[in-house]
């Protein structure tokens, strides 16, 4: 059964307008800032995992011409809502919403998603360990918000494994899981490009945006943060830019050395 939905949310100043349930999970700022990381000049075939209502991806789609994307999703309603949004938005040419479990080898295959066939890869994982979590008694928002066993570094790994050698890697996740982040990067990602999130200035950071090169050797850099509101409590200019979509995110270094 499909979800309920309330109006379309517009993202980008208005150049998106995207449907989401009514219930569970709503995409918002995080997808945003995601999105805002790809690279303007960003080609080639990516894939949103995780991706939700494809908000992510629409809006990657949106700054960048010459990408195309399949946006990957275990949820069916979310599916729906997500091929919904791709024709609403007139991205059918270049995107499709695919139903997968992207832990799942046989699945992604089963999906047309070859290993290694992707230059890009950007995701949006679930931000909680089910051993550590309140789960919610809402199915749909604890399958968005509550990683399976194996954790964030299972779902980085299936997630490269959609990479080809030298795609680039994007990832957004809670600043306390660094340690985390690390250990899925490990032995699979280098040249990695940290960039913290913080609500205001002054306070620890809830995000982190990663960017990673597949086998790559190159180091780790720790660029300066992202500030997201002012002392008044409302957006930054640098973060209300990006939310209108007038500006990116440099997380990327230009010709990373691999």
């Amino acid at each position: 059964m499909a979800p309920i939905c309330l109006p379309p949310d517009a993202f980008l100043g208005g150049r998106l307008s995207l449907r989401q349930p009514a219930s569970g999970h709503r995409a918002g700022t995080d997808a945003v800032l995601l999105a805002a990381c790809a690279p303007a000049g960003a080609a080639g075939r990516a894939a949103d995992v995780g991706s939700g209502v494809g908000a992510a991806g629409l809006c990657a789609l949106a700054r960048a011409e010459d990408l195309d994307m399949t946006c990957v999703e275990i949820d069916p309603a979310l599916v729906a809502l997500c091929a919904a949004n791709i024709a609403d938005n007139g991205f059918a040419a270049r995107a499709r919403a695919i139903e997968a479990d992207i832990l799942k080898g046989a699945g992604r295959r089963a999906a047309g998603l070859a290993d290694g066939g992707f230059d890009l890869v950007m995701t949006n994982p679930p931000f909680l360990e089910a051993a550590r979590a309140r789960v919610s008694p809402d199915a749909s928002r604890a399958l968005a918000h509550v990683l399976a066993p194996g954790g964030l570094e299972g779902w980085m790994k299936a997630s490269l494994a959609l990479l080809k050698p030298a795609g680039l890697f994007l990832m957004i996740h809670r600043a306390d899981a660094l340690a985390d982040v690390l250990a899925g990067a490990r032995g699979r990602i280098g040249a990695l490009r940290l960039m913290p999130v913080h609500e205001k200035a002054g306070e620890p950071a809830v995000r982190l945006l990663v960017a990673g090169i597949k086998g790559s050797r190159a180091p780790l850099a720790l660029l300066p943060p992202l500030v997201l509101h002012g002392p008044g409590g409302g957006f930054t200019p640098e973060a209300q830019a990006i939310h209108r979509g007038d500006a990116a995110i440099a997380l990327v270094k230009p010709q990373v050395q691999t």
